[in-house]
């Protein structure tokens, strides 16, 4: 069973862990500086919100998310976020609980549309879930990712209403 808390510096160390593989294996997240333990703790508590998963029994950081405004003024009622697993958790519906808690709390704090600017077209677990859960595709956007490898791959944005 999992459980969505707050982030605080007490799991700074696994998620940053799961942060940063994500990072480094350079086919999914936009960033491509690796976070330390100084740049981990602005980071993590500069969103509007930093949910960690963790696994009811052990206590064990299984996964997390960022929320924030996806631009500022009279958009800045559009979030948006990124979610990671830890590697070897993949494939137990972890990403499915943090996207459902991600929705309610984007609500939660007045975020009337959650909006995904790059979702990388190879990522197909992503896609799979977001249209499960009723997100609205906006089309493609040709070699928009740069991957570690040099190469592009297309992006596809997403977004939902939050009600």
């Amino acid at each position: 069973m999992l459980k969505i808390i707050k982030y605080s510096e007490q799991y700074a160390k696994p998620s940053i862990e799961i942060w940063n593989d994500i990072v480094q294996d350079g086919i999914a997240f936009p960033q491509t500086e690796l976070l330390t333990e100084k740049t981990a703790s602005d980071f993590f508590n500069s969103q509007s919100f930093t949910g960690l998963a963790l696994d009811s029994d052990s206590d064990e950081v299984v996964g997390l998310y960022i929320l924030h405004p996806n631009n500022v003024g009279r958009c800045g009622h559009i979030s948006n976020a990124s979610y990671a697993v830890k590697k070897d958790r993949r494939g137990q519906h972890i990403g499915e609980f943090l996207v459902k808690d991600c929705l309610k709390k984007a609500k939660e704090v007045g975020f009337r549309i959650l909006q995904f600017n790059a979702v990388v077209a190879t990522n197909t677990s992503a896609l799979k879930l977001y249209k499960k859960l009723g997100f609205v595709q906006l089309g493609k956007i040709p070699n928009g990712f740069l991957l570690k490898n040099g190469e592009y791959e297309d992006i596809i944005p997403h977004y939902i209403e939050l009600k």
